[in-house]
């Protein structure tokens, strides 16, 4: 199906949309593949966790919404697909997200935050973003992301991952200690300025 995309900022993208069955974890993971794929070229895909806050309500507390309308542009300029996957704050669901926000507010990081609630600090498996792109056909990438865990994890599960390419940086005042801790914490590669 295709579904024409529409940004806060007037940036537009045609997409198709492809759903899946039988994913290891039964949720309905969604892929959208953007632009043309230059001949010889592995396509670029960025797996994108769900982030209703960021993605949809422009919560300037992280920089996921601005990651997913750089990612569909990128992508939809030399061809690939976006996994948007249904992992709300790591995969911990958004009310406990929510709960872990006010931990947050009180001093600890995202980490903290979510370790204080009994849950783990990342709880994300890639197992069915591998069958997602091994069902499109995809057995070798290019991988946008900041996040090291995000090729390990595919690499396992036998996805070729020929480069990990960093998405641009969008740090705020409300987000640089988010974006801080995710450096310090698990290696993610955000080059902060301060």
């Amino acid at each position: 199906m295709r579904i024409p995309l529409t940004f806060g900022d007037g940036y537009s993208a045609p997409a198709e949309a492809v759903t899946f069955d039988g994913l290891s974890d039964g949720r309905e993971h969604l892929a959208l593949i953007l632009g043309v794929p230059r001949p010889g070229r592995v396509p670029l895909v960025r797996l994108h966790s769900e982030c209703l806050t960021g993605d949809v309500f422009g919560s300037a507390r992280c920089d996921c919404g601005p990651q997913l309308r750089e990612a569909v542009q990128r992508i939809s300029e030399i061809g690939g697909v976006l996994l948007y996957l249904r992992q709300e704050g790591r995969d911990i669901g958004l009310y406990n997200k929510l709960d872990a926000y006010a931990l947050q507010d009180g001093g600890l990081d995202t980490y903290q935050a979510n370790a204080a609630l009994g849950l783990p600090e990342d709880g994300r498996d890639y197992t069915p973003a591998a069958q997602m792109l091994t069902a499109l056909g995809l057995t070798e990438i290019e991988l946008l992301t900041n996040n090291p865990d995000k090729p390990r994890q595919l690499l396992a599960l036998g996805i070729g991952v020929r480069a990990a390419v960093p998405t641009g940086v969008h740090s705020t005042p409300t987000n640089l200690r988010y974006l801080r801790a995710k450096v310090e914490r698990t290696g993610h590669t955000i080059r902060l300025i301060g």
